[in-house]
């Protein structure tokens, strides 16, 4: 690492910890030229699968899409944020858990719909209308109707 007050090639380490919940490590650094210190974080760099539209076209994993597609559906809903930011963790570790380089957005569609309807109903339903293209009150009662026979799960 290069000292950001002279340039220099040679840092030492001094302290490391663990910040942001174990997501990233905070290191205090000396140079050993200018004897200045400064701190770095080090984060794990993991790259996502590209998801492979409908369409056939592919594109980068979007984190900010998914969470307002998210946002949406749980518009005016009881949803905390944390509980909103568990659901999106929880769909990028299933991304990254696939070991595949490309995921269809059908998958992640589904994966959105299973952490909303472990979140809320009513979001559930929002957001499987617009996904499933519902075409009637009729597709919209049966997927209320299944919603009520099958019992939550819980991941």
């Amino acid at each position: 690492m290069h000292c950001p007050f002279c340039g220099a090639n040679d840092t030492k380490v001094i302290d490391s910890r663990l910040v942001a919940e174990g997501e990233q490590v905070r290191r205090r650094r000396e140079c050993l030229a200018c004897q200045e210190r400064f701190t770095t974080f080090e984060t794990a760099e993991l790259v996502m699968p590209r998801i492979i539209k409908q369409d056939g076209s592919r594109q980068p994993f979007d984190e900010e899409k998914l969470r307002a597609g998210l946002q949406r559906a749980l518009e005016k809903r009881p949803v905390s944020v944390e509980r909103l930011e568990e659901a999106i963790a929880h769909i990028k570790h299933k991304l990254r858990a696939t070991g595949e380089r490309e995921v269809k957005s059908l998958t992640m569609g589904e994966w959105v719909m299973d952490e909303l309807q472990q979140l809320d109903e009513v979001a559930y339903i929002r957001f499987a209308s617009v996904y499933k293209r519902f075409q009637d009150l009729n597709e919209f009662r049966e997927e209320i109707e299944r919603l009520s026979r099958e019992p939550i799960k819980r991941s």
